[in-house]
């Protein structure tokens, strides 16, 4: 499955940005797009709501963790991980095309680096905001943000770059995860483990999870645990998301995508693989996304600003 954006050849773009920018949450109406271009929101969602009646999350890390690098996709060239929206185009893309490797970058990064891009691969386009300045009929400066694209390429595209031939494979054996671990005990969550369901309860901001012996796996332990820390980040006192409605309303199932794509980002970064299943909400998240073509791009800001905010505290 990919998200099929306007792929580029490897001719070098000479008007390419080399850096990624967290997304604006805003969805602001002010957001220009030239008449000739394609709307890439409307592009995006499109894809991902093809995606999710195939019945395939595009949110889902498609590597194996090799160990010391993060699961999030990073710029080869200078270390940082890729933010927001950025995670599931490439993610999706790798999948598409079966890399393994986590790393991208530019075309001109890759030169720089001592790489070539082979002849005949396409990159994927990932995408930044930047701030028009205009003085409106008021003398005054209004700032504008802009939705730009970009095109990266993996390193399995690119030869020439000193990359290891060496197959890398999970562990056969279950291990707790000390990174995990220190994340649930350093967030300053008060995490139960009792009873036989999972959620976060914001009258007594309390997460409640069964106990760790009654799942299959300690993957899907802590992809739980990773989803209800997730809500709890959303908190007034924390980063005070709107959070309102009851069950099967459109709040609810916003917020849903929020911890399930925030987990999703968190498991890729801590090296977990496993799944938080929530087949039940795929309604109604095709209904908004079919409604809105923001979105899914408001919900990826709000799960990165959920998955920096717990990273931060390990």
């Amino acid at each position: 499955m990919t998200i099929s954006l306007h792929t580029q050849t490897s001719a070098p773009n000479t008007a390419a940005a080399t850096s990624v920018s967290p997304l604006d949450p805003s969805g602001s109406s002010k957001t220009k797009f030239s008449q000739s271009r394609t709307d890439i929101y409307q592009t995006v969602t499109d894809s991902i709501i093809s995606a999710l009646e195939a019945g395939v999350k595009p949110w889902s890390c498609p590597w194996q963790r090799v160990d010391g690098m993060s699961g999030l996709p990073s710029n080869y060239a200078t270390g940082v991980a890729y933010s927001g929206m950025n995670i599931m185009l490439l993610w999706c893309s790798a999948s598409k095309q079966g890399f393994s490797d986590s790393r991208w970058m530019t075309y001109k990064q890759a030169q720089v680096e001592g790489g070539q891009v082979r002849k005949g691969e396409h990159g994927t386009t990932a995408i930044f905001y930047t701030t028009l300045e205009k003085e409106n009929d008021d003398g005054e400066t209004d700032f504008i943000p802009m939705l730009k694209t970009f095109t990266v390429f993996n390193v399995e595209q690119i030869d020439g770059l000193p990359l290891s031939d060496e197959a890398v494979f999970p562990a056969e054996t279950f291990e707790p995860l000390p990174q995990v671990e220190a994340l649930f005990r350093n967030s300053g969550a008060t995490i139960i483990e009792k009873g036989q369901n999972a959620f976060f309860a914001p009258s007594t901001d309390e997460i409640r999870l069964p106990e760790r012996c009654l799942f299959t796996d300690a993957a899907n332990f802590y992809a739980t645990g990773l989803h209800e820390l997730v809500h709890w980040s959303g908190a007034k006192s924390r980063l005070n998301r709107e959070m309102k409605g009851k069950f099967g309303s459109e709040g609810y199932a916003f917020e849903e995508l929020i911890a399930e794509l925030g987990s999703a980002f968190l498991m890729a970064d801590l090296g977990i693989v496993g799944e938080v299943q929530h087949e039940s909400y795929i309604a109604s998240w095709l209904k908004a996304l079919k409604n809105d073509k923001r979105y899914i791009f408001k919900a990826a800001s709000a799960a990165s600003k959920a998955h920096r905010y717990l990273m931060d505290n390990i």
